[in-house]
């Protein structure tokens, strides 16, 4: 019976179409040719022989975000294959998360990546919601993780009602891809229909319409 449940379980994760994984690389790295007008799932290698040190070091994560570049007060700065080109293929990004004061990086997903989170200052409520509704909820404060699974509902809130707060995250895809949970609602292009809105939170249009100048739609 335990063989036969495992048979169907990797029946079931490996059918077509199913999330997966990003592929392993094919080689020890395959920096990524930026230049190259290809256009692919993930990007071409640079030849092997012109690799050099730079190409898998990178400071984007160094320095703070513009938290007030939203009306949430957050920030993400990510690596990418422009700022660092050795992390291609490799099924990685890093994720540098300033929240000012009070701040909240919105309930979202990554339909790609589980996510590691750790804080490095400040205090940070994070919690996620799994599909039987059922929400998981910590404080962290510096030194402590939290491990989101991927492609569920997922929220930071910097507790401080003075201060900023920082955390650095680990996603397990080169692409992990983000969808905020709100904006995709209200301010999508072209929006959803209003009745469809309407019906779904239980709003009048009046409110549809509020919460769409509120998030800028």
């Amino acid at each position: 019976m335990c063989r036969l449940f495992l048979q169907l379980f990797l029946g079931l994760i490996l059918l077509p179409g199913r999330a997966k994984p990003d592929p392993d690389p094919l080689q020890d790295y395959c920096i990524a040719d930026t230049k190259c007008p290809l256009y692919l799932n993930g990007a071409p290698c640079l030849n092997p022989t012109l690799a050099l040190t730079s190409h898998f070091t990178t400071s984007a994560l160094a320095k703070p975000g513009d938290t007030k570049a939203n009306q949430f007060g957050f920030s993400v700065t990510l690596t990418t294959l422009a700022n660092l080109p050795g992390i291609n293929t490799m099924g990685l990004t890093m994720a540098r998360v300033d929240i000012a004061a009070n701040g909240l990086v919105p309930p979202h997903s990554h339909p790609r990546a589980s996510e590691v989170t750790i804080c490095l200052q400040g205090v940070i409520l994070v919690g996620f919601v799994d599909t039987s509704n059922r929400l998981f909820t910590q404080n962290l404060e510096p030194g402590d993780s939290f491990v989101f699974p991927r492609g569920l509902i997922h929220f930071l809130y910097n507790m401080e009602p003075k201060k900023p707060a920082l955390a650095i995250s680990g996603l397990s895809s080169q692409n992990p891809g983000v969808q905020i949970a709100s904006r995709a609602a209200f301010v999508s292009n072209p929006h959803i229909p209003e009745v469809v809105l309407e019906k779904a939170f239980q709003i009048s249009p009046q409110d549809v319409a509020k919460i769409r100048k509120n998030l800028g739609g």
